[in-house]
């Protein structure tokens, strides 16, 4: 029997996480998003001025199927593709409305089949420069860039019901809201400053592709992009 850690960053105890509930929007939709790092869990877990608590868990893995967005054969785009889907996205733009629209037709991967989701946490700092990306004011590549320096952190997404099933509560820690929350400050600075210096940098004469070249060039989910 194959079987992960994971652990949820809460501001309380979990002992039995209910399936079908949790925000729509979050970055792959409804579901129970875990991390393999305690520490990242210490970080969800402070959003506010009290400590958290890191819940752990056991996962088997047997007979389930697993969406992994960080493998290799996955890029960038489709991780973008997934997140305008569930992400709240203001796009007045006619470039931005016509890029959300070709990214979901040919970059989406299956992921509402999947029972358990891995893939890079976008916090709103760095969901910033996915916007970026849209409206035409950075390439692709600053976008891949940006996301690989950013230090984002794996999150394990628990999607299906029969997941839920064989998620068993291990114990709960308690975050050092001191250290933690501070940390938390530190990577959405970070993000911030990234995000800044990006777009300060842009220029006319940057290599690249923007998403009207990839819209013109009818770029396509077959591996010979980039």
């Amino acid at each position: 029997m194959s079987k992960i850690t994971i652990y949820h960053g809460s501001e309380k105890i979990i002992e039995k996480p209910k399936y079908g509930l949790g925000n729509k929007h979050n970055d792959f939709g409804q579901g129970f998003y875990c991390t393999k790092n305690i520490d990242l869990a210490y970080e969800w877990a402070c959003t506010k001025k009290y400590k958290g608590f890191a819940n752990e868990y056991e996962l088997e893995l047997d007979n389930m199927k697993i969406l992994d967005i960080t493998d290799e054969k996955y890029n960038v785009l489709n991780w973008l593709a997934i997140l305008i889907e569930n992400r709240n996205i203001t796009l007045n733009e006619e470039i931005g409305l016509l890029g959300k629209e070709y990214l979901q037709k040919n970059f989406m991967p299956d992921y509402k089949k999947a029972d358990i989701i891995i893939g890079y946490r976008a916090d709103d700092s760095y969901f910033s420069f996915c916007k970026a990306f849209l409206r035409n004011t950075i390439t692709v590549e600053q976008l891949e860039r940006a996301m690989l320096l950013g230090d984002l952190g794996k999150q394990v997404v628990i999607k299906s019901k029969k997941t839920f099933e064989k998620l068993t509560f291990v114990g709960a820690s308690s975050a050092d809201y001191n250290k933690y929350f501070a940390r938390r400050l530190k990577r959405d600075d970070k993000a911030k400053n990234s995000y800044f210096n990006l777009i300060n940098f842009q220029n006319k004469a940057i290599e690249g592709k923007y998403m009207i070249d990839i819209i013109r060039e009818g770029w396509k989910d077959d591996g010979t992009f980039i």
